[in-house]
């Protein structure tokens, strides 16, 4: 469940509440029992990708592609090993 920040319309009064997804975005002010008086806020999320395999604006770093086996002698094309007609 996210936490919401409110403030009173009317005295100023600061609240956070878990609350789920779904909670309406006014209710009432516990300070001044203003009705309606609490107005959720738009506050910085405290979410952050950290550790390995992650960066900042990505999902994950891409792979480093495997390195290119070098030819073993006297296999493939290039040695005749293949039996092809170009090999040679």
């Amino acid at each position: 469940m996210p936490l919401y920040e409110y403030r009173c319309e009317a005295c100023g009064q600061p609240e956070e509440k878990l609350e789920s997804l779904s909670a309406p975005t006014t209710h009432g002010c516990p300070s001044c029992g203003a009705q309606e008086g609490m107005k959720r806020q738009l506050s910085v999320a405290a979410f952050a990708l950290t550790g390995a395999g992650w960066y900042k604006g990505a999902a994950s770093e891409p792979a480093a592609a495997p390195a290119a086996e070098a030819p073993k002698a006297g296999h493939g094309c290039a040695a005749g090993g293949c039996g092809c007609p170009l090999a040679g």
